[in-house]
C-alpha cells in the first residue's frame, strides 16, 4: 500500500522555496542598482526613469536599451575573467620565480 502524501508538508516547502526566489530576486536588484551606479540617484529619481522605462512601447528602444545591458554584463563577466586570471597569474610566480606564459597571454 502507498504511503499518503504530505500535502501540507509539500506546501509549506513550495512556499519556503518562493519566500527564497523572492528575496534572491529583491537582493539581485539591489545589487544591480549599486553595480550600474544608479545608488547615486535619489529614490524618487529612480523610480520615476523605471516608470518611464516601463511606459515606453517603441521595440527599438526597448531593444537598444536590452543591447546596452547585455553589453553591461559581458563587460562585467570580462572585468571579473580577467581580474581572476591576474590573481592567479600573479600567485604562480612566485613559487617558481618566471613568468607563466597564460598569464601574458591573457593580458593581451
Amino acid at each position: 500500500m502507498r504511503k499518503p502524501r504530505d500535502f501540507d508538508a509539500e506546501l509549506k516547502s513550495l512556499e519556503d522555496k518562493a519566500r527564497d526566489l523572492k528575496a534572491r530576486k529583491v537582493q539581485q536588484l539591489g545589487e544591480l542598482v549599486i553595480s550600474t551606479g544608479a545608488d547615486a540617484l535619489s529614490a524618487e529619481e529612480l523610480a520615476g526613469a523605471l516608470i518611464v522605462l516601463a511606459e515606453i512601447k517603441d521595440a527599438g528602444k526597448r531593444e537598444a536599451w536590452a543591447k546596452r545591458g547585455a553589453a553591461f554584463f559581458q563587460g562585467r563577466a570580462r572585468r571579473t575573467a580577467s581580474a581572476s586570471e591576474r590573481d592567479v597569474g600573479g600567485a604562480q610566480p612566485q613559487p617558481g620565480g618566471a613568468q607563466p606564459a597564460s598569464g601574458s597571454a591573457g593580458a593581451e
